[in-house]
């Protein structure tokens, strides 16, 4: 009995990102390519200019409102769960519990099945569809926040938190850091789900995501925009990029007590980098335990790590008897969750 080929046969890292040679496509290729398939809209792993494009309806919505119609040409969407035929292998997608229409890309090639994981998370998510597990025999997995010292608190525990800050300094603006695409959003419906029904008030350059959220009927109450304001917004929460805390923005708040959702808030360096007064360790991505329990669970044989603390997490795999090795593809940020 043959057997099967080797994984870096047809799958492999090129300059241009990771490419499937039979399939003839990349997968969140950093440079344009001619055909590409996307996991979810962030614009570390969605970018303009490839020739032809297959992802999530949410995701190539998602796109075009952060590209414009310039920025895509030839798209075809698809289906959680629905299997495709490109050329000889089989391409499924299916959750991957990041962001709204966030996915893994599943390949079937010769009784082979490779799982790329893209930015996953296993906590539940009112925004997005749930991670859904896939055996498989290769897992190619993110490494964020892969790092023993990496422990994501319960995201209610941080939101009461921000309540409970509220209640204390009822004469400050809270205003919150966070990425516009997924945070944002969560967010919001951590706080509705948490029993505040107030104004959640926006930073313009979260308007038009958070619409589009809107649009495909998520209920996140009343969030106008901080430029419709009637007033300082004084015991009020206010969501902005990071890049606007503590900025010349801010000066049209109350005393503003600025906050930052992110896993990065777990290490205090980056608190005391970014002025934050309250830290809310809200992520995005897995943990440390997460990403060892995933690739546990997935049963496979062999793991590549793409981005983030490749090494790291390779050293333990490798320590527990599962083949490991980092791809170091280029093109990723870590702030970007």
């Amino acid at each position: 009995m043959m057997s099967p080929p080797s994984f870096q046969s047809w799958l492999r890292p090129e300059a241009s990102g990771l490419y499937c040679v039979p399939g003839d496509f990349h997968i969140d290729p950093h440079g344009a390519v001619p055909r590409a398939i996307i996991t979810h809209g962030h614009s570390d792993h969605a970018r303009p200019g490839h020739g032809a494009v297959l992802a999530t309806a949410d995701t190539l919505a998602i796109m075009r409102l952060r590209l414009g119609e310039g920025g895509l040409n030839q798209t075809q969407a698809l289906a959680y769960g629905e299997a495709l035929a490109v050329k000889d292998v089989s391409v499924r997608l299916v959750p991957a519990g990041h962001i709204l229409g966030s996915a893994q890309v599943v390949i079937d090639y010769q009784g082979q099945r490779a799982v790329i994981s893209g930015d996953y998370k296993r906590h539940a998510d009112p925004t997005c569809d749930p991670f859904e597990l896939i055996p498989c025999d290769l897992f190619v997995t993110e490494a964020t926040f892969g790092l023993p010292v990496y422990r994501h608190e319960p995201d209610m525990g941080e939101v009461a938190k921000l309540l409970a800050s509220l209640r204390d300094f009822p004469e400050r603006t809270h205003q919150v850091g966070v990425y516009g695409l997924g945070k944002c959003q969560r967010l919001i419906a951590l706080l509705r789900r948490a029993g505040y029904e107030r104004p959640i008030w926006l930073h313009g350059a979260l308007r038009s995501m958070t619409d589009y959220y809107l649009s495909r009927g998520f209920a996140l109450g009343e969030v106008p925009s901080v430029t419709d304001a009637p007033d300082k917004l004084a015991g009020e929460i206010v969501l902005s990029p990071p890049s606007a805390l503590g900025d010349r923005w801010s000066r049209r708040l109350a005393d503003p007590l600025s906050a930052f959702a992110s896993g990065w808030m777990r290490i205090r360096g980056r608190v005391r980098q970014r002025g934050v007064e309250l830290p809310l360790i809200i992520s995005d991505h897995c943990d440390w335990p997460e990403l060892l329990r995933t690739i546990t669970e997935t049963g496979a044989r062999e793991v590549w790590v793409t981005h983030g603390r490749e090494e790291a997490l390779v050293y333990e795999l490798e320590k527990r008897q599962i083949v490991a090795r980092a791809l170091r593809l280029v093109g990723r940020e870590d702030d970007v969750e």
